[in-house]
């Protein structure tokens, strides 16, 4: 049984967002709601009521007639929202930014508010420009941006005029970027000329110059200099943003191209760790539909509150914390790196910044746990309101952690969707208690479940499914004829219903626990074993930093191994072994116990910090890993080529 965490005062719930959206759905409906199931199986039941009502109560500034709600395809994957309805995304962003809606700070200290009128005014000249090159409705504008102020400008300006964004973070290596935009041929680029990372500036001219050259169907590459420096620009061919924001012949006016709800607005990429990445299409509503319920009715955030997602431009949670934009709150967009110049670097800004909204990844998290960082006696932290975190599932002992050791009356949200549907479906709520180790409740409008082999609802561990259309669902994947792969890579499983590659269940208090991704899944003598468990036992030891598990094939079966990473001056001892087997049997099974465990020096993770346990499991297994450049740290890979101790 998990352990009670964190309640919310009684009194809270008659202020919150989600009170006011229940009490609407009651006024229209005459549905009496006296408490969050009731509203969540309302939104189950009657979607069409639901995402009416929705839309309208965010206040969403659409053209049109909303009906038909759902178009009345059979198939899941053919349905579409609000096909009657046009609207435009960077229009919503911006008729509702407060007067200071972006702060952006970086590792070295500099620090810039950027005001309405200078954003509406840069997004102005740089939408005239790109009109005035002949860029149009559905053309691809690439990206290689830092999460800057210019870079978020440049997102809305390219999408006020209807054309098509993507973005990958400036450490992407060059082979990784040209495998994504190559996909997706791109008329224009914009790119950073360098970023900080961990005390370093990193320079990235010559990759750029590189990435240029190989995509032919560049027409045009835009420089966005780097706030508190002045580089030189790239090529004489290239423009300097900045030479566009201070043209005066440039047009203030800002005009948006009126786009259907289902218009492709952006295309974000999968991990690309286990081939090709996949170029997932988004449309224009679903997103800031989806983001604007979460942020409002799952946070309960409110106008001029300051959000912060830690994040780059090529992690679904730069697109989720640019549309709190529409909900009039304040961003912080951070370069850098999150421990520099010390662990206390980020809960240092929302203490000086007074942020109400924390997001960072469960690593993140972790990280503080085993470096043993404590705020509660360093730091305030009393405009804090809420923390979530995403990205892998949290164990129990971080829960545990963020309210023994960071603040002990704050909402933690640990939330799970995907890159997939850019958004959640098991996620936080501000008015129900959190439980250790659990994601609070169902996303609302998200016919989430858990089925088993069979295909069957369950209660016990299983695949995490979705029943139900979404408006955030993908348009598709770029240039997928019929669908085909799409339908392959969330519809082949279950017959209709979206599988989304999670281990989960749920549990007596209706929270979800996720166990890890089930490509993942260990099944030693056929038992399905979620590869988080055995993370949450082992990372408990003050001498272990991280881990992974993978599946080895032996004996006609296959076995556990267990790569650990250690504190520093820590060695893998036969003790320690033993300790480490004592305590995955005591909070798992006997067949949780790996028949192997190994020491490593470091694990391999997506540029989003997520481990790739793929990539080990095919070189243990004879295999070669594939698309090595969508790994943060491909190097430490030749760690695991043959290891002796793996082969008897």
């Amino acid at each position: 049984m998990s352990d009670l965490l964190w309640k919310q005062d009684k009194d809270f719930y008659s202020d919150t967002t989600l009170k006011r959206f229940s009490e609407t759905i009651t006024e229209n409906y005459g549905i009496q709601i006296n408490e969050y199931q009731d509203l969540w199986q309302w939104s189950i039941k009657e979607p069409e009521k639901f995402w009416t009502t929705l839309l309208q109560f965010l206040g969403i500034r659409f053209s049109g007639q909303v009906d038909p709600v759902i178009s009345n395809d059979e198939l899941i994957y053919d349905q579409k929202f609000f096909t009657n309805v046009s609207l435009n995304y960077a229009e919503n962003i911006i008729l509702n930014l407060n007067s200071t809606p972006i702060i952006f700070i970086n590792e070295k200290g500099f620090r810039q508010e950027i005001s309405k009128e200078e954003i509406i005014i840069k997004v102005s000249k740089l939408s005239s420009y790109l009109k005035s090159i002949g860029i149009k409705k559905g053309d691809r504008i690439a990206a290689i941006s830092a999460n800057t102020p210019n870079t978020l400008i440049s997102f809305l300006a390219v999408n006020s005029i209807g054309a098509i964004w993507s973005s990958c973070s400036p450490d992407f290596g060059e082979a990784a970027i040209l495998d994504r935009f190559n996909q997706i041929e791109p008329k224009v680029l914009l790119y950073s000329e360098m970023y900080f990372y961990g005390g370093k500036k990193f320079n990235i001219k010559e990759k750029v110059t590189n990435v240029i050259r190989e995509i032919k169907t560049l027409e045009q590459s835009l420089c966005i200099n780097y706030q508190d420096t002045k580089e030189e620009v790239l090529k004489k061919e290239t423009i300097d943003i900045n030479s566009i924001f201070n043209d005066k012949y440039l047009s203030e006016e800002l005009e948006f191209e009126s786009c259907s709800f289902n218009d492709p607005m952006y295309i974000l990429y999968s991990s690309g760790t286990t081939g090709e990445p996949k170029c997932i299409v988004h449309n224009v509503g679903g997103p800031l539909l989806q983001h604007m319920k979460e942020h409002q009715l799952h946070c309960d955030l409110k106008p001029n509150e300051k959000i912060f997602y830690f994040t780059t431009c090529g992690w679904m949670m730069w697109n989720w914390l640019v549309s709190a934009l529409a909900s009039k709150a304040t961003i912080i967009l951070y370069d850098g790196s999150p421990f520099f110049p010390g662990k206390e670097s980020i809960v240092q800004i929302v203490d000086n910044e007074r942020i109400n909204f924390l997001g960072v990844s469960a690593k993140y998290l972790d990280a503080l746990r085993n470096d043993n960082f404590s705020a509660i006696d360093r730091f305030s932290l009393d405009s804090l309101r809420c923390i979530l975190s995403t990205g892998s599932p949290l164990i129990r002992e971080s829960f545990e952690y963020v309210y023994e050791h960071l603040k002990e009356d704050v909402h933690l949200a640990s939330i799970s969707g995907g890159t997939d549907i850019v958004s959640c479906f098991v996620i936080g709520n501000p008015i129900l208690p959190v439980f250790s180790g659990e994601i609070q409740c169902k996303s609302l409008g998200v016919n989430v479940d858990v089925f088993d082999e069979d295909g069957q609802s369950t209660r016990e561990k299983g695949e995490l499914v979705c029943k139900s259309a979404l408006p955030s669902m993908p348009i598709g994947f770029w240039n997928d004829n019929n669908k085909a792969k799409y339908i392959s890579s969330y519809f082949s499983r279950f017959k209709n219903v979206w599988t989304q590659g999670d281990f989960a269940n749920f549990t007596d208090n209706d929270g979800i626990i996720i166990y890890g991704r089930s490509d993942a899944t260990l099944n030693p003598g056929g038992i399905r074993i979620g590869t988080a468990e055995i993370y949450r036992a082992v990372e408990t030891l003050n001498a272990v930093v991280e881990s992974i598990a993978v599946a080895q094939k032996w004996d006609n079966d296959i076995r556990i191994v267990l790569f650990v990473k250690l504190q520093s001056k820590e060695e893998l001892t036969e003790d320690l072994r033993e300790m480490i087997k004592d305590r995955i049997r005591a909070n798992t099974s006997v067949r949780h116990v790996p028949a192997k465990i190994i020491k490593i020096m470091d694990i391999p993770k997506t540029k989003s910090g997520k481990i790739v346990e793929l990539s080990i499991r095919d070189i243990i297994n004879g295999e070669k890993p594939k698309n090595l450049g969508a790994l943060e740290n491909p190097e430490c890979l030749k760690e695991y080529e043959n290891i002796e101790e793996l082969k008897h």
